[in-house]
């Protein structure tokens, strides 16, 4: 069963994780309290649905831990992997904005918690914070301009676009360790769907990335050692 907790009951871990959203960033804190008091926190397993298209948008969410995909489907009934999530990253906002049903699905990765809070709360803070309204629209130009890129890369060939795709990982959710910029290590099926590719394909180009010293992988983490050097191998 998932664990829940009340906004009463959250602990100052959760509290600080949520305030690593962007959406968050540089806001007052008394904005952020009013905007996070009926906050509530989920733990799911991996591979755990958490929103389905056309579900209706009561709630917007936000990753405290783990990863999560968004998912659609193409006209041939084929799973399309749009985008991969992580910590601080938020979904659910369009369909509280718009008031309409949702247009994706969300997916667990990982072990995953995550936070909602209701979508009148976000509403309310978008009309009462300007810099809130900024975050979100930074937060949509990203998504777009990384969109964009996906959709210009998928003539070229397979190295660029599996190369392009870590960098898009190592770009949204990226972190610097010692051995590199850290990513998940995604199963080659998630990798196949986010570059277009089939999954064969990802294999043999993984495999011929890390003979050439571009990544490393380590059970459930990728460490890509030089992003610059990754990045020069795109055509």
């Amino acid at each position: 069963m998932d664990d829940r907790y009340s906004s009463h009951e959250m602990n100052s871990n959760v509290n600080e994780l949520i305030r690593t959203a962007p959406l968050f960033s540089g806001l007052p804190e008394a904005i952020v309290n009013q905007a996070t008091s009926h906050v509530v926190t989920r733990s799911h397993p991996k591979d755990r649905v958490i929103l389905l298209e056309n579900d209706w948008g009561g709630s917007v969410y936000f990753i405290l831990e783990g990863w999560a995909k968004i998912r659609t489907y193409n006209l041939e009934g084929k799973e399309v992997t749009l985008n991969i999530l992580g910590k601080g990253e938020i979904f659910g906002e369009m369909a509280a904005l718009d008031e309409v049903p949702r247009s994706t699905d969300v997916i667990t990765l990982t072990p995953t918690t995550i936070g909602s809070i209701p979508a009148q709360d976000f509403i309310q803070l978008i009309h009462d914070e300007p810099l809130a309204g900024v975050r979100l629209s930074q937060l949509m130009a990203k998504r777009l301009r990384q969109v964009n890129r996906r959709l210009r890369l998928r003539e070229s060939d397979s190295t660029s676009r599996v190369a392009d795709t870590l960098l898009f990982l190592a770009e949204g959710q990226g972190k610097l360790k010692q051995q590199g910029t850290e990513i998940p290590n995604l199963p080659h099926r998630e990798l196949s769907s986010l570059s277009g590719l089939a999954r064969e394909t990802v294999t043999r180009v993984l495999t011929k990335l890390e003979k050439k010293g571009l990544i490393k992988r380590e059970h459930d983490i990728m460490f890509i050692p030089d992003l610059a050097a990754l990045e020069r191998i795109i055509a």
